[in-house]
C-alpha cells in the first residue's frame, strides 16, 4: 500500500491525525469529507509531483513545513486576505449570474458582507477580514435614518420624531448584525467549514458607529440559538485607542466596558492596541483573519492602502530540530540554520511561481469584482497586483522556548543572554526578509505560526529520531512561537513584559494571550491587564472558560476525562448537551465534536500548550 492509499484509508477510518487538523471542521459530514478526501489527494500529488524535491523531503523530513497543502501548490489559491468591503459595497459586485448593487439600508449590506464573505473564504484557503466594520455599516445605517424620518414626518408628532427616528435605525442596526452573526454561522464555504472570518471594529464615534459597536457585543453575549450557545465565527477584534475609549473621559468607554463584559463571558473579543499596532507595523488595521498582518502600504497617490491585499502563503521553520541537532554548539547551530535558510527561500518562491501562473478567471470575487479592489481584464496579470511589496509572503517559525533549553536549560526565560539568543534568531531571519523582499518585490514576513497541529508534527518526528529529550521532545510538543513556556506560573503582566519585544522582528504575524478563571464580577482586573497592555504589546488574547452544560446551568471550566469532556457540577458528558468552547491557537474551537480519545487528548493539549499561562 503506498502512502497516498494509505492515507486515504486513514482517512475513511476517522484517524485523528489526519480528521482533526482543524478544530472547526466537523468530519462527519459529507462536505468536510469531500475537501478533506480532496486535500490527501491535493497533499500526496503536491509532495510527489509539484515542489521541488528538495523542499517536499524537508517538508516529509520535518525540518520545514510548507502549510496548507491540501490547497497549494496544487491550485495556485492565496492564503488570507482584508477584503476590500468598502468598495464592494460601493461600487457593486457580481456573483455567479447575479449582479449586486449599492445597498441602501444597513440589512442590506450586511446580507451582501455575508455572500462576500462567503465567497471570497471559497476562493482562497485562509481567514478573511472585514476591517473597521462599525465605520463601514455605519454609512448604511444613513439610508435607514433617512427612510424612517420621511415616515415620521407623515404619522408622528414633530415633539417624537427624533426619538422614533432613534428606536428604529437601533432595532434596524440590531437586526442587521444579529442576521449577520447568524448567517456567518450557519455558512459551509467549499472547504467544509465555517467561514474563518474576523471583524474588526471598535474606532468609530459617530452615533452609528457606536450603535453597530454595541450590537455586535450585545449580539455575541446573547449567544446563538433557544440555548446561547457561544459563537464561534466571527472572530472579534475591538480597537482600543486612547481618546477613543481608553480611559473614562474618552467618548467610547462605555463600549470598552461592554467589550470586556463580552470576553468575560465569550472569550472574544481580543484586542487591538492602536498606538502600539502602528508603531509596529507603520499604519493601523486587524489581522487578516487569525494572527497575520499586513505592513504599511502606499498606493501611487501616496495614500495608505490596507483593503484587499493578502497574504501568499507560510513556510515555517522547525528552529527545535536545529538546535537538537547541533548538540548545544553555538557555530553548529547557525551552520545549520543558514542551510534551513536556503531551504525555506526556495520553499517560498516556489509559492509565488505557482500563484503567477493564476488567472483572473480563477476567482473572480478576489480579482474582477474587487475582494482585492483592483477588477482586473482577462488578458491582465494577477501576479501583478502582489508586486510592489503590496502582498505578504510568510517565513514562520516555531519552538524558541525549546531552541533555547538545548543551549540553556528549561528555566532559561530568566536569562537575558538567553532571550538574546532567541531574539537573535528572529533578527537573522529579518536579515533573510529584507534581502528577499528587495529581490522578489514581494514582502516577505515573519510570522509567529499559529501552529494547531505542527506543534506535534515536528515534536513527533523529532522524538522518532532523535528520542526523549527532557523538556524537549518529551512533552509531546513544541511551545508556539515566542510564546512563554506553558507549563510555569506567571502573572499576566509579566508575560507581557517578557513577549513584548518579540514582535518588533516577527510583526508579519503575532498575538499574545493570558488565561483567566471566571472574571464576570470583576471586570477590572480584566482591565487592567488591558490597560498595562496598552503601550507595550499591540494584541492581546483573553483566555477565560466559558463551557457550558445546558443540565445543570454550569458556567466554567470543564474537567477532561478519557471519556470527553464533563461538567464538574453534576457529571454531564452528553456532547448534545455540554457546550465546550476553547481557543486554538488564534481562534476559538468546538473540540467536543472531535469523536476519538485521541483527538480529545489532543485538544485538551492544544488547550494547554497554547493557552495555559496563569490567572489573576
Amino acid at each position: 500500500m503506498n502512502k497516498l492509499e494509505q492515507d486515504l484509508k486513514n482517512l475513511i477510518t476517522k484517524d485523528p491525525t489526519v480528521v482533526n487538523e482543524n478544530a472547526n471542521k466537523d468530519s462527519a459530514t459529507f462536505s468536510t469529507m469531500r475537501d478533506l478526501t480532496a486535500g490527501v489527494v491535493s497533499k500526496s500529488y503536491a509532495l510527489n509531483y509539484l515542489l521541488p524535491e528538495h523542499v517536499a523531503q524537508a517538508h516529509k523530513r520535518g525540518e520545514i513545513h510548507f502549510h496548507d497543502l491540501d490547497y497549494h501548490p496544487f491550485q495556485p489559491l492565496t492564503n488570507c486576505c482584508l477584503i476590500d468591503a468598502e468598495s464592494m459595497l460601493e461600487q457593486g459586485f457580481q456573483i455567479g449570474n447575479a449582479t449586486v448593487t449599492s445597498p441602501k439600508s444597513i440589512q442590506t449590506a450586511s446580507a451582501q458582507l455575508v455572500q462576500i464573505i462567503a465567497n471570497v473564504s471559497s476562493s482562497q484557503y485562509g481567514g478573511c477580514t472585514i476591517d473597521r466594520v462599525d465605520e463601514l455599516l455605519s454609512k448604511y445605517a444613513k439610508f435607514n435614518e433617512v427612510k424612517h424620518h420621511q415616515i415620521a414626518e407623515k404619522f408622528v408628532s414633530p415633539a417624537d420624531v427624533d426619538a422614533y427616528v432613534d428606536d428604529r435605525v437601533t432595532s434596524d442596526i440590531e437586526d442587521a448584525i444579529e442576521s449577520l452573526e447568524y448567517e456567518i454561522n450557519t455558512l459551509y464555504t467549499s472547504n467544509g467549514q465555517t467561514p474563518f472570518v474576523t471583524l474588526g471594529f471598535g474606532l468609530g464615534v459617530d452615533k452609528f458607529s457606536r450603535k453597530v459597536q454595541e450590537a455586535i457585543l450585545h449580539t455575541r453575549i446573547k449567544g446563538l440559538g433557544k440555548d446561547r450557545i457561544t459563537a464561534i465565527f466571527p472572530k472579534l477584534v475591538f480597537s482600543i485607542k486612547k481618546g477613543v475609549n481608553f480611559s473614562e473621559k474618552d467618548p467610547n468607554y462605555d463600549i470598552k466596558q461592554l467589550a470586556l463584559e463580552c470576553s468575560t463571558k465569550r472569550m472574544y473579543p481580543d484586542i487591538l492596541n492602536y498606538d502600539k499596532t502602528v508603531e509596529l507595523l507603520g499604519d493601523f488595521k486587524a489581522p487578516m483573519g487569525c494572527r497575520s498582518f499586513l505592513p504599511a502600504w502606499k498606493d501611487k497617490e501616496g495614500h495608505f492602502e490596507n483593503n484587499g491585499r493578502c497574504n501568499l502563503g507560510v513556510v515555517t521553520l522547525n528552529i527545535p530540530r536545529i538546535a537538537i541537532e547541533s548538540k548545544g554548539d553555538i557555530e553548529t547551530f547557525w551552520r545549520i540554520f543558514h542551510k534551513r535558510m536556503t531551504i525555506m527561500h526556495d520553499a517560498l518562491v516556489y509559492r509565488i511561481e505557482r500563484i503567477a501562473q493564476a488567472t483572473p478567471d480563477n476567482a473572480p470575487i478576489l480579482y474582477k469584482n474587487g475582494a482585492f479592489k483592483y477588477r482586473l481584464n482577462d488578458n491582465e496579470q494577477v501576479i501583478d497586483i502582489f508586486k510592489g511589496q503590496r502582498a505578504t509572503l510568510s517565513m514562520g517559525y516555531i519552538g524558541l522556548y525549546e531552541a533555547a533549553t538545548v543551549f540553556y536549560g528549561p528555566e532559561w526565560e530568566k536569562l537575558s543572554r538567553a532571550k538574546a539568543f532567541t531574539l537573535d534568531i528572529l533578527k537573522v531571519m529579518k536579515e533573510y526578509q529584507l534581502k528577499w523582499t528587495d529581490t522578489y518585490d514581494i514582502w516577505f514576513s515573519i510570522y509567529s505560526t499559529p501552529s494547531e497541529s505542527l506543534t506535534d508534527r515536528f515534536c513527533r518526528l523529532d522524538r522518532e529520531q532523535f528520542g526523549e529529550i527532557p523538556d524537549i521532545t518529551d512533552k509531546g510538543y513544541y511551545q508556539n512561537s515566542f510564546h512563554y513556556d506553558v507549563r510555569k506560573d506567571i502573572t499576566p503582566f509579566e508575560k507581557i513584559e517578557f513577549e513584548k519585544d518579540y514582535p518588533y522582528y516577527a510583526s508579519g504575524g503575532y498575538i499574545h494571550y493570558c488565561e483567566y478563571p471566571k472574571l464576570n464580577h470583576n471586570l477590572k482586573a480584566l482591565e487592567a491587564v488591558w490597560d498595562y497592555s496598552y503601550d507595550k504589546v499591540s494584541y492581546l488574547g483573553t483566555n477565560i472558560p466559558i463551557d457550558h452544560c445546558r443540565k445543570c446551568g454550569f458556567e466554567g471550566d470543564f474537567d477532561t476525562t478519557f471519556k470527553g469532556y464533563q461538567c464538574p457540577e453534576c457529571g454531564n458528558s452528553d456532547p448534545k448537551t455540554v457546550d465546550v468552547v476553547k481557543r486554538t491557537c488564534g481562534y476559538l474551537g468546538n473540540p467536543v465534536q472531535r469523536p476519538t480519545i485521541e483527538g480529545r487528548h489532543k485538544e485538551m493539549c492544544a488547550r494547554v500548550k497554547h493557552l495555559k499561562d496563569t490567572t489573576i
